[in-house]
């Protein structure tokens, strides 16, 4: 069996595209924050490494692009360098440059400008959804078992055509599309599943079975299923003010998805292969950007949802290690002593590094190179 590839190409192109702009929209956060309580930015870099452009802006910010394009930062005045670390506090300058430090400002604020990078990483998610409900509408599709596969795990556990489903491992179910987001995520678990049959409500223990599906660009996946199918789905209208919700919605399903898959991996549930870095990204980016702007839309938001996710873990070098490491000052009423913080930062910079060289190399196995 053939499969199709884009060419290398429109791979790094969009790659490069999706990725300048959710790393732009990131550090715009940062900065943005930044700038409204007057903190005074040093540096805007989309990417690392050498510089290929610069320009410095009548503030003083210097926005540049570095050669290797696999994330950003946004260097505050007062910092030592671009993973933000403190510098060493007001020393030569005067109290009015001070003033514009990153430092220099309230604990509160601080921990305002760090978490303005995922935040707008997940309204963007927000924003896209939003769009989506507003042009397609919302799929929906009634949670009653209008098929049920031959042998599958449903018949196994006894469910009958006309079944409602009502809730899965304890949460509500409204739609099909919702049980579907939750069976997929557990294959070869049990999970119990509430339903409604004439009249009464009964709970039925299912093993929900695993399947491999295989695209048309030979990716694999690893899937739940529970043999249980429903009617031709609906799509109904939405008006702008419900919106809003149904976007944060979808964004907290699709969070909550990514967390649980990094709890699996954690667990033992699911293997660490599974973890895909930035080649794997670029190969799905180019893939996808063949398929039309509106699947590629969609990557996007999944992407940007992933970045502030991660982001967010509690590592040193990362928005969350900072805050985390806030958190400890507001408890403490002082910053942690500099040797802690150098050994934090040291750290994190071995877990972020670590990390790195884990996914790239299952990028190239993933990619056939190791046989």
């Amino acid at each position: 069996m053939g499969f199709e590839s884009p060419n290398i190409f429109v791979t790094i192109f969009a790659f490069l595209l999706l990725i300048g702009v959710l790393v732009v929209v990131h550090e715009m956060g940062h900065y943005l924050v930044g700038r409204w309580f007057g903190v005074k930015a040093d540096k805007f870099s989309i990417g690392f490494g050498p510089e290929i452009f610069a320009r410095v802006d009548k503030r003083g910010t210097r926005w540049r692009i570095g050669a290797l394009p696999l994330g950003g930062y946004v260097q505050f005045a007062g910092d030592m360098n671009p993973a933000s670390q403190p510098g060493d506090g007001q020393g030569d300058m005067s109290d009015e440059e001070y003033s514009h430090t990153f430092q220099s400002k309230a604990l509160w604020k601080r921990a305002l400008i760090v978490f303005a990078g995922p935040a707008v990483n997940f309204l963007l998610a927000i924003l896209i959804f939003m769009g989506f409900l507003l042009s397609f509408g919302q799929p929906f599709t009634p949670p009653v078992a209008d098929t049920i596969v031959e042998n599958g795990a449903a018949e196994a556990a006894g469910l009958q055509k006309g079944d409602r489903i009502v809730a899965f491992d304890g949460d509500q179910i409204e739609t099909f599309e919702q049980l579907v987001d939750k069976v997929i995520m557990i294959p070869k678990q049990q999970a119990t599943l509430t339903i409604e049959r004439s009249g009464q409500t009964i709970e039925k223990q299912v093993n929900v079975a695993e399947r491999i599906d295989v695209d048309r660009f030979g990716n694999t996946y690893r899937i739940g299923q529970i043999g249980v199918g429903a009617a031709e789905p609906e799509r109904r209208e939405v008006g702008l003010l419900e919106s809003p919700w149904l976007a944060v919605e979808r964004t907290g399903a699709v969070l909550s998805q990514q967390m649980q898959g990094i709890g699996q991996i954690i667990t033992g549930r699911r293997s660490v292969k599974e973890l895909g870095g930035p080649l794997k990204i670029a190969k799905i980016s180019g893939e996808v950007w063949t398929l039309g702007i509106i699947s590629f839309i969609s990557l996007a938001a999944l992407i940007s949802i992933n970045l502030g996710f991660i982001n967010l873990l509690p590592i040193p070098m990362l928005d969350g290690g900072h805050l985390f490491l806030y958190a400890i000052e507001a408890i403490r009423r002082r910053p942690a002593s500099p040797m802690v913080q150098e050994w934090a930062f040291r750290a994190g910079f071995a877990m972020v590094v670590g990390f790195m060289l884990l996914v790239t190399f299952n990028d190239l196995d993933s990619f056939g190179l190791f046989g």
